[in-house]
């Protein structure tokens, strides 16, 4: 694992992990981590950067919820994968990557930060992938768990961020062209990025 990983956008997948119906009621900040999530939907339409999504049990636990904004994605939207695995890095999502063999780095967002999340991150982590999970993207239906989930994905060699830090890695130059766009989004989504920062992040400056 090399000891800095810039994402590139042409290099780079963005990771929707299980934000489902039935969790909305259960899970510390969804409403907050659903924010980020649309946040960084927007920015993948903008840089035109694929996304990965999955559902975990569907049947059990619902699709993924509706406030979050998949359709404006168009064909950005790969796949929504149902698995029973806890990692999203089943079968279909390995086929997926394999198609894609420029991918090099994840941005990994979604629930549960100490199950599907930390498990996920660690086989792309394993499988070679730079892994870079948005702080103020994951929780868990206990809020104690979250830090610690970081902190092993970071001792395994995964990168902690957040939607701000990876959205301009992601833009680099504000000469690039679509830079306009891009500074809309930001400023659009500067209130709910303040709010899902407040809320999901106030306890995690240590990591």
């Amino acid at each position: 694992m090399p000891a800095v990983a810039k994402l590139v956008p042409e290099q780079t997948v963005l990771f929707l992990c299980d934000v489902q119906t039935r969790f909305k009621n259960h899970i510390f900040g969804f409403d907050e981590v659903v924010l980020t999530i649309n946040k960084m939907l927007k920015v993948a339409k903008a840089l035109e950067i694929p996304v990965v999504v999955t559902e975990q049990n569907p049947k059990a636990l619902g699709n993924t919820t509706p406030d979050i904004d998949l359709t404006s994605l168009g064909p950005l939207h790969v796949a929504t994968i149902d698995k029973g695995l806890f990692s999203m890095l089943t079968p279909e999502v390995k086929a997926i990557l394999h198609d894609r063999v420029q991918i090099k780095s994840v941005v990994l967002f979604g629930i549960e930060s100490q199950v599907c999340v930390l498990q996920s991150a660690l086989d792309l982590i394993e499988a070679g992938y730079d892994v870079h999970v948005i702080a103020d993207g994951v929780s868990s239906c206990n809020q104690g768990e979250i830090p610690i989930a970081l902190a092993r994905i970071r001792q395994s060699g995964g990168y902690i961020t957040t939607s701000e830090s990876a959205a301009f890695q992601l833009q680099r130059d504000a000469g690039a062209p679509g830079f306009k766009l891009f500074s809309s989004i930001i400023k659009e989504e500067k209130d709910n990025t303040a709010k899902a920062s407040q809320k999901l992040l106030q306890y995690r400056a240590v990591l």
